[in-house]
């Protein structure tokens, strides 16, 4: 099959407008009323609200799924909501790319990749956000050689305050290009995005039970021997499931059916959830209730195609922090957040989750310029988590980390400087592009400056 792309629409219309009522994320930590809420359907008809925007003196901030943890887009101007903007223009073999629209979920684009038989090379284990939102903010997964969802753009289009609707890859507007794919929404707004993909192909997952201690031990080999390794620690106990993802040549071998919706429906979310609530309720419950955790899930090995591997159902709410620490760091910083926990009056409910990257030449990507590991904190929603993200931030600054720029942090463009060597590059081009701070919020204050 060569090209195919979606059916035409038949012209511009203006952009639909309506009085906003309060939009909050997905984890409910974040709140914003905006002034009005447009649903552009073409890079023209967004220009258009980008212009009106201006003209009213508002800001503007694009949405997606709400799935960021942090206030990157949230608005008391135009909020401009991605529904209007859900068509993938085109698949195109023989050049392994695909053009997505930004309010195009990753879901949806790997189904239908799929049905042409093609994939990403890596992607994260969530799949409800937007294309434009999760590159934005740099979504990752776990791999030795195969980077985040950025790093896999070949060109993307970009609408910026004045108006212009510009085509980006490393021949065109290269310097945009290197900064906006991870952009934080700071440049302009994407309208469409597209990725390298390749002909689909198959993965072995093998999920293991390990100690803490063998898995601290065998970390650097671990992530050398597996093209995706990622593990989860259980708080309060000496506990870790791993997971290694290879490429296989077959035969796919799923998991059966009974046996997913019991691992990764019944006891993943359903009692999660209710192990969860009691913990909230009865902290005092909770290492008791991660020894049993830690146990429930056995050993288990299956062959699919990439996203059934690399995604699972998240239906338990939280929020979160993240960090990436040098590669190099990782154990020692996994360590020192154990060491931390343990000697805390702390009740942690959630697995500390550790993933790997390679370094990426995106301006202001987590793994820019570095071999990555990510540790990523989670606390029920509801639940109190400041003393413990404190304490956790407190160990990852200390060794240089940079926070992903989805998740809950207290960082700001001070701090970024010095762990960012290309950061003065991207305010630089944030005040060509965006002199008058169209897309300014509080969040990019913070971490950009003014």
């Amino acid at each position: 099959m060569g090209t195919t792309t979606t059916a035409g629409r038949t012209g511009p219309r203006p952009a639909r407008s309506k009085d906003a009522g309060t939009w909050r994320n997905w984890a409910g930590n974040v709140a914003a009323r905006p002034a009005r809420i447009a649903t552009p359907a073409s890079a023209e008809e967004l220009a258009a609200v980008l212009r009106k925007a201006a003209a009213d003196g508002l800001t503007a901030k694009a949405v997606g799924s709400g799935h960021s943890f942090t206030s990157a887009a949230a608005t008391g101007g135009v909020l401009i909501r991605p529904e209007g903007l859900t068509a993938i223009r085109a698949i195109d073999r023989a050049a392994g790319t695909v053009t997505a629209e930004a309010g195009v979920q990753l879901k949806q684009l790997n189904a239908a990749l799929a049905a042409e038989r093609l994939s990403l090379t890596n992607m994260g284990d969530i799949m409800d956000q937007t294309v434009a939102g999760a590159v934005s903010t740099g979504t990752h997964g776990t791999g030795r050689d195969s980077g985040a969802i950025a790093a896999q753009i070949t060109a993307l289009e970009l609408v910026t305050a004045d108006g212009s609707v510009l085509t980006c890859s490393a021949q065109q507007h290269p310097e945009v290009f290197a900064a906006a794919r991870v952009g934080l929404g700071a440049l302009g707004v994407i309208s469409a995005v597209t990725f390298a993909v390749e002909p689909v192909f198959l993965l072995t997952a093998r999920e293991e039970p390990m100690s803490f201690d063998r898995v601290m031990s065998d970390f650097a080999a671990l992530t050398a021997e597996n093209e995706h390794f990622e593990f989860y620690w259980f708080p309060h106990t000496d506990n870790c499931n791993t997971k290694r993802n290879n490429r296989s040549q077959g035969p796919a071998a799923p998991l059966p059916a009974v046996r997913g919706w019991i691992d990764d429906e019944l006891l993943s979310n359903g009692v999660f959830q209710a192990a969860c609530a009691v913990g909230r309720a009865a902290p005092k419950a909770i290492p008791g209730i991660a020894r049993i955790s830690s146990r429930a899930l056995s050993a288990r090995t299956y062959t699919d195609i990439p996203y059934k591997v690399f995604t699972s159902p998240r239906r338990v709410r939280f929020v979160e922090m993240e960090y990436a620490v040098p590669r190099e760091a990782a154990v020692d910083a996994v360590r020192a957040v154990k060491a931390m926990v343990e000697r805390s009056d702390l009740r942690i409910s959630f697995p500390v989750e550790v993933r790997v990257a390679p370094a990426d030449d995106i301006t202001l990507s987590t793994a820019s310029g570095r071999d990555s590991a990510y540790i990523a904190v989670h606390m029920y929603r509801g639940s109190r988590y400041q003393e413990y993200f404190t304490a956790v931030e407190k160990i990852m600054t200390e060794r240089d980390g940079r926070p992903h720029w989805g998740k809950m942090h207290t960082r700001d463009a001070e701090y970024f400087r010095a762990v960012y060597p290309r950061f003065a590059e991207f305010t630089e081009l944030r005040d060509r592009l965006d002199p008058g701070r169209l897309f300014a919020n509080d969040y990019l204050r913070r971490v950009l400056g003014s």
